[in-house]
């Protein structure tokens, strides 16, 4: 792995330019503020503890069920979530749930970061002082002893390690035979659909800029981007972090200022904790929902680089190869080395 030294005036330089940098993203934060629009506000109901979930959405009604009830499992007391124009039910399904505070919005997802503008104001807002997951719809967190342990208990440990963030690496899962094949129903567990993984075709280096363990690989790699690998889409993420309304993300949940915030993977000799983001992206709706971002383009900062791939998805290709493992568990994840226990035992 490349390392970046800079010497002590460079270094101080670069940390003012970041300072600055983090400050501007704040300010635009603050400037889109007004592109979201309450529908259902419960945060009173917030306690000083609690864990909470804030994510963007759009027509995720076969995913939501199973999404809540997983994160419900896992801890998270209070959801809030960003419905980017929904049609499919999605909005209405999550104004009834009595942890979820809603907003909406009709503005671009692209134009908004991604969702990070409007998840970053609410997070300025509400998610001070708590520990923050920040995820997408079709991302299920799963960490070593998630099973027995909440994420009350996992916080509790990373703060007692003087940690204030955690990393995962976001897994793809898939089904053998083409996609768009078997059935799925809302409230059905994906990885029942989805049970099969690349196990060790990924790579890794430190990102020049933000510091953060720069992931890519596995199969979206393999089979759509062999011929351009650098085009693979980034696999590490930070998704838990103790918020700081001074904290801010910069690119999707990849890359955060203070840098300091990044350093969630193991380097120099530190044994982290890691956890997985199970990514449950090629559900059979998979060919729907690639040929309504053929139309909206609103997923990626370059979409012509994307539309063939998107096409691709479409045609229901078959990422299944010898080399994929099924899914098993926590347990299979560490063994493989794709999540750590680090001293968390």
């Amino acid at each position: 792995m490349t390392t970046f030294h800079r010497g002590p005036v460079a270094e101080a330089t670069f940390a003012y330019r970041m300072r600055w940098k983090r400050r501007r993203f704040l300010f635009r934060i603050w400037r889109k503020r007004h592109q979201i629009s309450n529908v259902v506000d419960r945060t009173a109901t917030i306690a000083p503890d609690d864990v909470l979930c804030f994510s963007t959405m759009r027509n995720e009604m076969l995913r939501l069920p199973y999404f809540l009830q997983h994160y419900r499992a896992l801890g998270v007391q209070h959801f809030l979530i960003v419905d980017n124009g929904s049609d499919d039910g999605s909005a209405a399904y999550l104004a009834e749930q009595p942890d979820v505070s809603l907003w909406t919005t009709a503005h671009s997802y692209r134009l908004s970061r991604f969702g990070m503008d409007w998840l970053g104001w609410l997070q300025w807002q509400y998610g001070h002082g708590h520990w923050c997951l920040t995820v997408d719809a079709d991302e299920l967190l799963v960490y070593p002893h998630c099973a027995e342990r909440d994420l009350s208990a996992l916080t509790a440990w990373l703060e007692g390690e003087g940690a204030a963030s955690f990393g995962a690496l976001m897994l793809d899962l898939y089904p053998k035979g083409p996609l768009g094949a078997g059935a799925y129903g809302p409230g059905d567990d994906p990885t029942k659909q989805l049970d099969w993984f690349d196990a060790d075709n990924y790579r890794h280096q430190q990102h020049p800029v933000y510091d953060n363990l720069w992931i890519q690989g596995g199969v979206r790699e393999r089979v759509f981007f062999a011929d351009e690998p650098t085009r693979a889409p980034t696999l590490s993420k930070t998704p838990l972090v103790r918020w700081h309304w001074r904290r801010v993300y910069v690119s999707s949940t990849h890359q955060m200022l203070p840098r300091r915030l990044n350093h969630v993977f193991d380097k120099d000799g530190d044994t982290k904790t890691t956890g997985v983001l199970l990514h449950t992206k090629f559900l059979p709706n998979i060919a729907e929902k690639s040929a309504e971002e053929l139309t909206r383009r609103q997923h990626f900062e370059n979409s012509d680089l994307y539309q063939d791939y998107h096409r691709q998805l479409t045609e229901g290709p078959d990422l299944w190869s010898p080399a994929s493992q099924r899914y098993e568990g926590t347990e299979q994840l560490t063994a493989l080395g794709l999540m750590s226990k680090g001293l968390w035992v």
